[in-house]
């Protein structure tokens, strides 16, 4: 239930700027995958890893709602399974408007690696709101507390 990998250009290259236009494509491609047959409501995430490649994820909801898993969270898992801990910049797209953010404990999932993460909520309109993580997850648990 993984999201893909795909190469970016360069890690020199990834390093010094953020291809938003590459990131947002991912994010509204792979959400087109999503099975939310229950509320018909499709996420798509684009993760930047520290080392250039990007990691993709879209919702797999289930009839035994808890069971379901976020865009968000799919990306990261995909991440980590293939190494990468450092995240760079994060699109997620949805069909709301405005574009959504990621719901509590994606956000929770997310500050576990990257606590300033830069996102973009976009939407198959066109529309696109800045953002980061600490804006939106303020205070967030971490490894410094008990």
């Amino acid at each position: 239930m993984g999201g893909k990998a795909a190469k970016a250009a360069s890690p020199r290259t990834a390093r010094r700027s953020i291809d938003w236009d590459a990131l947002v494509g991912a994010a509204l491609r792979v959400r087109d995958r999503a099975h939310a047959p229950y509320s018909g409501f499709r996420v798509g995430a684009a993760l930047l890893g520290a080392g250039g490649r990007v990691y993709t994820g879209c919702n797999v909801e289930n009839s035994s709602y808890g069971l379901s898993l976020c865009a968000e969270r799919c990306a990261v898992a995909c991440a980590v399974a293939d190494g990468e801990q450092a995240f760079r910049a994060l699109a997620i797209a949805t069909q709301s408007e405005p574009p959504a953010p990621s719901c509590g404990a994606c956000r929770q999932v997310l500050a576990e690696f990257a606590p300033k993460l830069p996102i973009l909520l976009v939407n198959p309109a066109g529309v696109c709101v800045r953002t980061s993580l600490d804006r939106l997850l303020p205070m967030a648990f971490g490894l410094r507390d008990p």
